[in-house]
């Protein structure tokens, strides 16, 4: 059989059990560590397959998969958009389409919302009996996965059956979402009926059609990593392995707002400069010598006048190289032994930001009594309150230790206003409003060195500060100007 010179991609489909993230996104512009589902597929066929021109079945929100890749140019690809307007038809629907859109040859075929990492997709290549379907399948010894997609029985490399959602799997192996077909299986797909559980028409039946009426089925064996992006957790499982496999690679900034910081600044970089890959300190025209004290510790320092806490943090976000973005005092409350938490969870998350309020982990003498403690907690309950839907966990609304990744800063970077304290608040509530993960995380906090906070070193700051982050988040949440 000649390879595969062309390929299909499904991304018709509306993606109800990830609600309500499919709602206004299709499923498959679901971004994955920065990067959508299908443009993750698209890569992999261009660089692992030497593919060309792919055909992308499109349904459900169709207009911005196009809006997003236009005619594939972009990626160095040839995109042919075609729709199927029985999208809850089931899957194999999309055979009808794709026949009808010229396709007359062998191809590829993948499902727009799996993920794949270091897998072997080229060894496809090395194919050469003939087929009507190749199905990939991968080992696994979870059961559950197996019951939540399909398996197949197997004559060694035949498949002689595809067993849909079994509740006992005939095979150590999960069915992936990569085919490759000959166009003989258009014929299968009009002789196949639909479900009588479903009344859809499943692309499982179809092959499975093909396979016990005796035509070449194969099996493929994919190593590597493998993901149905079904619901939530699926999502965040995709996000949490991705990252974990690349962490390494990473570079790591911290950003250090500072004014009149000489008595600690110097002490915050050396604790932090062996953990991480670059230190900003954004030194607000500083009378003392911060700047000079952190140049000669190597941080990279911006000496430039500034509107405030905010607008520090903000262009200190812009100019950090690092691909993880880190927040943290220049007054020593907090500490780089917790750093490792924060990246930690990072990997499982869009932001990761820390909390003040554990009694157990705030030092004699630090400036958290317990009115500012509380009031942190209630201000974090209320945006909780205000976001039910979107599940968030805060109680500390003005710690300003966090991780958080490039490309999440860039998402919510131009919806951020504020150039005083409120920038903290606003911060989560954009990551919020951007669809983005945000996990709370208890660390240390200790008493600062040199002067007094300019937030929240007196109850007359506190409540003013207070009052700040509660304009900025009711505002948010009722779209007030």
């Amino acid at each position: 059989m000649p390879v595969p010179r062309i390929a299909v991609i499904a991304a018709a489909g509306r993606g109800t059990r990830i609600h309500p993230r499919s709602d206004s996104v299709p499923k498959v512009l679901l971004e994955v560590a920065g990067k959508p589902l299908l443009t993750r597929n698209l890569e992999l066929l261009r660089d692992r397959l030497r593919i060309r021109k792919v055909f992308v079945v499109i349904g459900h929100l169709g207009d911005q998969i196009r809006a997003a890749y236009g005619d594939g140019t972009v990626l160095g690809l040839e995109l042919v958009y075609v729709v199927n307007d029985d999208v809850d038809g089931g899957l194999g629907t999309l055979f009808a389409v794709v026949e009808k859109a010229g396709v007359r040859e062998p191809f590829v075929m993948l499902l727009g919302d799996e993920m794949y990492l270091e897998t072997n997709h080229e060894e496809l290549e090395r194919i050469t009996e003939p087929y009507v379907a190749v199905c990939a399948i991968h080992r696994t010894d979870d059961l559950e996965v197996i019951s939540r997609n399909y398996s197949v029985e197997l004559d060694g490399s035949r498949i002689r059956a595809l067993v849909e959602k079994p509740t006992r799997a005939p095979s150590p192996f999960v069915g992936c979402g990569t085919y490759l077909f000959s166009p003989e299986i258009f014929d299968d797909a009009r002789n196949t009926p639909r479900s009588t559980k479903s009344g859809r028409l499943e692309l499982t039946d179809i092959v499975d059609h093909a396979a016990k009426r005796g035509a070449p089925v194969l099996a493929f064996e994919l190593t590597g990593h493998y993901l149905n992006v079904n619901t939530i957790e699926d999502l965040n499982g995709a996000n949490h392995l991705a990252r974990t496999l690349s962490f390494d690679r990473w570079r790591v900034s911290v950003v250090i707002p500072a004014y009149n910081e000489a008595a600690s600044i110097a002490h915050v970089i050396r604790d932090f400069r062996d953990h991480v890959d670059e230190i900003v300190v954004m030194d607000n025209r500083s009378a003392d010598g911060t700047g000079d004290l952190a140049r000669a510790e190597g941080a990279t320092v911006y000496s430039r006048p500034l509107k405030g806490y905010g607008d520090a943090l903000r262009q200190g976000l812009d100019l950090a190289t690092g691909d993880i973005l880190v927040l943290v005092e220049a007054d020593s409350t907090f500490r780089a032994k917790d750093l490792g938490k924060l990246l930690e969870f990072l990997k499982d998350a869009d932001m990761a930001i820390g909390t003040r309020t554990t009694r157990q982990m705030i030092e004699q003498g630090a400036n958290m009594d317990g009115l500012l403690r509380w009031g942190n907690v209630v201000v974090g309950k209320l945006i909780e309150a205000l976001w039910w839907s979107r599940e968030p966990r805060f109680t500390d609304v003005g710690c300003t230790y966090r991780a958080l990744w490039r490309d999440s800063w860039q998402k919510i970077r131009g919806y951020t206003k504020r150039n005083d304290a409120a920038f903290s608040p606003e911060m989560m509530v954009e990551m919020i409003r951007a669809g983005g993960r945000v996990i709370e995380i208890p660390v240390s906090y200790y008493r600062r060195r040199g002067g007094e906070s300019k937030h929240s070193g007196s109850l007359r700051h506190s409540v003013r500060t207070g009052l700040k982050m509660l304009r900025v988040i009711l505002s948010k949440r009722f779209n007030l100007s």
